[in-house]
């Protein structure tokens, strides 16, 4: 296995990234209103939904799009794919398979966040999370499977109103994180979630630098049946292995 050296905010930085690719907390009090659309009750509303839908979440599948723009070069990247969650034992498993513009697989389970790119390259890297586990699974399950009021632990949450996103009359939540290491990776996120579901439809998450990732989902299916091999990385004997240390 090939190791190089990061700094513990680097490789926090890159596997909360690569987790929210995919982008256990408790009740606190909700940021007061700063504009017309902000209410209490409506925030309760959109929250109580979203905790009825992590109440009863087992396994979800969507499609997605994945849009990261890149201020400094003032680029967009865009990646298309699957996304699969399941609660297991030991927490949430997260998997990815993306195939556009190249294929690639993400994989998040046992405290570690793999990425395989087969052909031409046939490389593993692995990002082990560590004491970030939590932190990192909480990026992951934003709108697929965490509840809603358990955001508000981490999260200064305002209620934005409603808005149009993939197909459906979706309410707007903007989350601040509380803790400063956090809104070093991201300044702000943005959930548009299903009012019928209580599942996000739609993420912005927005760094300091003024890049961000939108990601759109489409095709959500709430605890179908998903095969075990999809949670496993399909490596070869040649894969080479790469490690980034902390």
């Amino acid at each position: 296995m090939r190791r190089w050296s990061l700094s513990a905010k680097q490789l926090f930085k890159r596997a909360a990234c690569v987790a929210a690719l995919l982008a256990g907390l408790a009740l606190a009090q909700a940021v007061p209103p700063a504009g017309g659309n902000n209410s209490p009750d409506q925030l309760n509303t959109v929250l109580t939904r979203m905790d009825q839908t992590a109440q009863k979440f087992r396994t979800t599948q969507a499609d997605f799009t994945w849009d990261q723009y890149q201020k400094v070069v003032d680029e967009t990247e865009t990646q298309k794919g699957t996304l699969y969650f399941r609660r297991a034992k030991g927490g949430i498993e997260m998997a990815a398979q993306i195939t556009e513009p190249t294929k690639k697989y993400v994989l998040f389970s046992d405290s570690k966040v793999r990425m395989y790119e087969p052909s031409p390259l046939d490389r593993e890297t692995v990002y082990n999370t560590g004491k970030n586990k939590a932190d990192v699974e909480s990026f992951m399950v934003l709108g697929f499977g965490g509840g809603g009021h358990a955001l508000l632990k981490s999260f200064d949450v305002r209620y934005l109103g409603s808005e149009d996103a993939q197909g459906v009359k979706a309410d707007k939540l903007e989350l601040v994180p509380k803790s400063q290491r956090t809104r070093n990776t991201f300044s702000q996120i943005v959930l548009w979630i299903d009012p019928a579901r209580g599942v996000s439809v739609q993420q912005k998450l927005l760094s300091p630098e003024g890049d961000y990732r939108l990601a759109k989902y489409s095709n959500i299916q709430l605890n179908p049946k998903i095969p075990d091999d999809v949670f496993k990385l399909k490596t070869t004997a040649k894969t080479t292995v790469v490690s980034p240390q902390g």
